[in-house]
């Protein structure tokens, strides 16, 4: 990914910007997919050392409603120390992120 699409992705991720982490994780653990529609003994498992793994990402992922809602969750609770897979994108890309979505809501990058 390049630094455009980390800018528009942050941009679409504005509209949750007055939402309460409270409701964000309410709607992520209540809709997401991740979270219902796959039997946990299937999912492999994320230590965080995997190498970046964008087509686990996009499979986990595919069709979930609250995609953005995930990773506005990840972004704030996270940030830079994040792993495993959140909002359909792995935690590489989300740590390049994390300093242009800080940025867009008028905070420096921790």
């Amino acid at each position: 990914m390049n630094h455009d699409e980390y800018t528009e992705m942050t941009a679409r991720l504005d509209r949750y910007a007055s939402v309460p982490d409270d409701v964000l994780a309410e709607a992520v653990t209540r809709d997401g997919l991740c979270f219902w529609a796959f039997d946990r003994t299937d999912m492999p498992e994320l230590t965080g050392d995997d190498p970046p793994d964008r087509e686990l990402a996009a499979r986990l992922c595919a069709g979930c409603p609250v995609i953005d809602e995930c990773l506005e969750l990840d972004l704030r609770t996270a940030g830079a120390n994040t792993v495993g897979v959140w909002g359909a994108l792995p935690d590489t890309d989300r740590r390049a992120l994390y300093p242009v979505w800080r940025r867009s809501r008028g905070g420096e990058v921790r």
